[in-house]
């Protein structure tokens, strides 16, 4: 009768279900109840899914493809100029080309950078106008990019000179030369106080030139801002 009572009590133990098997039965009931809802739900992350991947996939196709492009219109430039040694010839041979990659993949990264290559190979050819947009546009696509704000501002700054427009360089040269990064930033302010100097202030000037001596030491131009604070 021990032995009957013992197996009566663990039978009713293996009829009573853990917590694991509970929370599955649970699981599956509702399942079954919501099975409609549920295959909505899924077909519509299998679709987000799907969408995602398309997009990967021309994303990388895109990038894959302006790269292409820049690659080609860059080796065309070269040749032209190892045949011609002629910028201006090497600008009307890629000229198209560029722009063809700006109509089509503006918005990827070797869209962007064909900016910055294709104003300086502007610039080289005296096509001062078109590069100093190219290089605005570059500067608003790539400003934050590390080392690239201020090349960009210093050579918006190169280009306002040469078109006369001695402002518009002091604004981009004080952008760097009150900014955190040092980069360029003794020739940036050599050149303002040449602006200065061409302006007659020579306060201004000479302030620049104090700063290339004591902060910039191994400028280029430190022997030239030397001279100028000792008065020679």
């Amino acid at each position: 009768m021990a032995d009957q009572g013992v197996s009566n009590e663990r039978k009713r133990e293996l009829e009573q279900m853990d917590p694991f098997q509970e929370a599955l039965v649970k699981g599956l009931t509702y399942v079954s109840e919501n099975r409609k809802q549920l295959m909505l739900i899924l077909g519509g992350v299998v679709v987000v899914f799907v969408v995602f991947s398309i997009i990967m996939f021309n994303f990388k196709q895109s990038e894959l493809k302006a790269s292409q492009m820049v690659a080609r219109a860059g080796a065309a430039y070269a040749e032209s100029i190892a045949k011609d040694q002629d910028p201006q010839k090497g600008f009307e041979a890629v000229k198209d080309k560029f722009e063809a990659v700006f109509d089509e993949y503006a918005n990827t990264s070797a869209g962007r950078m064909a900016l910055v290559t294709y104003a300086k190979i502007c610039f080289d050819a005296k096509e001062y106008d078109k590069a100093y947009a190219l290089y605005s546009d570059a500067l608003e696509a790539l400003g934050n990019e590390a080392g690239m704000e201020n090349f960009l501002l210093s050579a918006l700054g190169n280009l306002a000179q040469l078109k006369k427009e001695p402002e518009k360089a002091k604004d981009y040269y004080l952008r760097i030369e009150k900014g955190a990064s040092n980069l360029l930033k003794d020739e940036a302010r050599f050149a303002l106080a040449l602006i200065y100097e061409a302006e007659n202030d020579m306060e201004a000037s000479l302030k620049m030139y104090e700063k290339i001596v004591k902060e910039d030491g191994d400028s280029l131009y430190k022997a030239i801002a030397e001279s100028r604070v000792r008065g020679i």
